[in-house]
């Protein structure tokens, strides 16, 4: 078979979003004719630990590690956090962001470009380098971010040009909704800026995941790009069935931070129990994930304590059951950014394979919505239409009683993994 290296920092058994799309492209590859290597580090920092994933590796995969230094040790000894994971984005579980944070926010964004791997990137070149020398490679994937993997295949394509590269980028870069929160100088902002080009110009073909991150993308003249989405894999929904649940629960699975919450939500449900006892007993808010302590502060304030269910980290397996049985999927998406349109997060798809109806909360001509209206799988409501979003709730409430809460999906079928790969291999094959 043809070998492919794919160079990502989240692998197992880190948990958590940023693993699953390479995970499960890797272990459908070789069904169509492509043997991946994959390079990560040995010693990486994960918010998360996941062994559930171990299953969807295939036999004999060859998994490359060298040691990687990262600065988070130096962070915990001065702001008191030893042996604390590092949050992936801005999730703060336990208080209010302080002082301490904000600095160590600015020093990441403006020291640390384009992120705290990058001091990977030479040591990695260099180690790859004499690997390519003696391996027979067609093509080399980089995935991020974190996006100084992305600067590790720019180091390795100008060593090694016939060498074809795919930059795959599950978020943008400088488009991400958190960046201006970094704080950047002028000079920061160049650097990514001008890195980011770089990558975009050299590398073979650029992937995203969704028609909004495309066209984000456009502007930086790629030589080639292409739209293949995250998805859903058909194996973790092949398990045995289960019941939903007999409480009226909302559920959101993944981690919750600030830039997500929804205070109209909390106070659309927090007027309906004032209004409908009914309601008020059967209503549970489940929460499986890392939350942002400022989203349950609202939830507190807004007197809906007694309807919560904070379940906290789940490994994924179990995060799919709990789609699967509950009454609603809530969908948080990210408020007040230029970008909100293109985020298609990946637990998404699972909702959708899940067959659950599902409640969003974001751009109403985002590529959410149109995928929601294409495959008839729930609702979506701008982030400040109070009246419809309680239209809505008690609707999907009032056919929960009558137990005809269901959906009746279409076509969802073109975001199984294992169709998504078929893709990727395509387009190996034509590179």
């Amino acid at each position: 078979m043809k070998k492919v290296l794919v160079i990502t920092y989240y692998w197992v058994p880190s948990g958590g979003a940023g693993v699953q799309r390479w995970v499960k492209t890797v272990k459908y590859l070789p069904q169509f004719g492509w043997q991946p290597v994959v390079y990560t580090p040995e010693n990486p920092e994960f918010p998360s630990i996941d062994h559930s994933f171990e299953r969807d590796l295939p036999e004999n995969l060859e998994v490359i590690k060298t040691k990687i230094w990262e600065p988070y040790n130096i962070y915990r000894n001065i702001f008191g956090k030893k042996g604390e994971p590092i949050n992936a984005g801005f999730i703060s579980e336990n208080k209010k962001s302080g002082w301490k944070e904000r600095l160590s926010i600015w020093i990441r964004g403006n020291f640390l470009i384009p992120d705290p791997r990058r001091f990977w990137i030479r040591p990695s070149v260099k180690f790859l380098s004499n690997y390519l020398k003696i391996n027979n490679i067609e093509t080399i994937i980089t995935t991020g971010p974190p996006h100084s993997m992305h600067l590790i295949g720019l180091g390795l394509k100008k060593k090694f040009p016939y060498i074809k590269w795919i930059a795959d980028f599950r978020d943008p870069w400088t488009d991400i909704f958190f960046y201006k929160d970094l704080h950047l100088t002028l000079v920061a902002d160049f650097i990514n800026h001008r890195l980011e080009k770089k990558v975009v110009q050299n590398c073979d073909c650029l992937v995203t995941v969704s028609k909004s991150c495309v066209e984000g993308f456009l502007p930086l003249k790629p030589k080639r790009i292409e739209l293949i989405s995250n998805g859903f894999d058909e194996d973790d929904f092949c398990s045995k069935s289960v019941f939903t649940d007999k409480k009226f629960s909302l559920t959101h699975t993944g981690n919750l931070d600030k830039s997500r919450n929804s205070s109209m939500l909390w106070k659309v449900l927090s007027d309906i129990c004032a209004e409908n006892q009914n309601f008020k007993n059967d209503l549970q808010i489940k929460l499986a994930g890392k939350i942002d302590f400022s989203v349950l502060q609202e939830i507190e304030n807004f007197k809906l304590n007694n309807n919560l269910i904070n379940i906290g980290y789940l490994p994924h397996c179990e995060v799919i059951e709990e789609q699967k049985k509950s009454a609603v999927l809530l969908l948080l998406l990210i408020d007040n950014t230029s970008s909100n349109k293109g985020i298609v997060t990946g637990k998404f798809y699972e909702y959708l394979a899940a067959e659950r109806p599902i409640l969003a909360i974001g751009p109403p001509e985002g590529d959410v919505a149109k995928i929601l209206n294409e495959i008839k799988a729930g609702k979506i409501i701008d982030f400040n239409d109070f009246e419809n979003t309680k239209k809505i709730i008690i609707d999907f409430y009032n056919q929960f009683k009558n137990n005809t809460l269901q959906i009746h999906s279409e076509n969802i079928s073109q975001y199984s993994r294992r169709n998504l790969t078929q893709k990727y291999a395509e387009l190996l094959n034509d590179l």
